[in-house]
């Protein structure tokens, strides 16, 4: 479910080192700028677009809760998780439709903590018999790094605070996002203002800007319960790429929804995932296998939750469109 690369190798997968927080901190804190990927990666990505593109909070006529946590690399030690939660609402005044949206991240590897809390809004409009929107996010960046958790042989490099060092920025994200009947596109940027986080008074964290583009079919079958919803999620952020293709294949009969697929990221890995609707929650789980060096347990688990429940926007407001969130 989850895979980053954290500031030091471009793709996460080619090996895990015997002191993997010690090479780490040495390439975040060093003076000399690495880049690397930094954004967390989601195979249920297709039901969690909020977490990358602000202008999709809000696209059902839903009240829409998410939770996501991510264990990579299990069997290793100090090996990262990830605990996502969000929530997103569609709204209308001023005849006007308008979505809003929340998110927590909390992402944790070895010595560092990576936190981020957002507010998302999105303007949206009727075009062309789908629907239009632009969204904008603003939040803050809240990092950590313990260094009194380092290994004592590894203490030694003036680079590496010994103690508990803290940093917190601003974070601006942007997107547009386009649904019609069904299938959608849409682009966005995550650290749009490139912020810079000292942690300390001697180190500093970049966070470069990371680009968005995603889009999906949902394919009908004669089979009126069955659909197959295909999806792919590329995102680039200066120095590294990564493309997810996904196709599922669902079953839906009146409340009722189960669904079963898999994910390709070329050079990265493959994920299978399963999940339905249980008692009116949404549940998934996912198991992403590296194609790299790393063995086929040593994976990443990946747990999904959502809610949804209808918001009844006044009549002339009410949105007309399907979700392909879950179909």
């Amino acid at each position: 479910m989850y895979s980053k690369a954290i500031f030091l190798h471009p793709v996460r997968y080619k090996g895990v080192l015997k002191r993997l927080i010690f090479i780490i901190a040495l390439a975040c804190l060093a003076e000399a700028s690495v880049k690397a990927q930094y954004d967390p990666s989601y195979s249920h990505y297709w039901a969690m677009e909020p977490s990358f593109n602000p202008a999709s909070v809000g696209k059902d006529n839903k009240l829409n809760v998410v939770g996501a946590y991510s264990l990579d690399f299990a069997g290793y030690e100090h090996n990262p998780n990830t605990f996502y939660v969000g929530a997103d609402m569609p709204l209308y005044f001023l005849r006007q439709y308008h979505g809003a949206g929340i998110s927590i991240l909390n992402d944790k590897l070895g010595v560092f903590t990576h936190q981020r809390v957002s507010a998302q809004y999105a303007f949206r409009h009727h075009l062309w018999g789908g629907m239009v929107s632009a969204g904008v996010q603003a939040g803050m960046l809240f990092e950590k790094f313990d260094g009194s958790k380092l290994d004592p042989e590894e203490t030694n490099d003036p680079a590496l605070s010994q103690s508990e060092v803290n940093g917190n920025r601003l974070d601006l994200g942007a997107g547009f996002y386009y649904t019609h009947r069904d299938w959608y596109v849409g682009a966005s940027v995550q650290h749009l203002n490139s912020p810079l986080v000292e942690l300390g008074e001697t180190n500093e964290l970049q966070v470069n800007r990371t680009y968005y583009l995603t889009g999906g079919y949902n394919i009908k079958l004669h089979n009126p319960f069955l659909t197959i919803p295909a999806s792919v999620l590329a995102r680039y952020d200066g120095t590294t790429f990564r493309t997810d293709l996904t196709a599922r294949l669902v079953y839906t009969h009146e409340k009722k929804m189960l669904y079963g697929g898999v994910s390709y990221s070329p050079t990265n890995s493959v994920t299978a995932f399963a999940g339905g609707t249980f008692h009116g929650i949404n549940i998934g789980y996912s198991y992403e296998m590296y194609t790299g060096s790393a063995a086929f347990k040593n994976g990443s688990h990946g747990l999904f939750v959502s809610y949804q429940t209808d918001i009844n926007l006044q009549k002339r407001g009410r949105n007309k469109h399907k979700s392909v969130r879950f179909l």
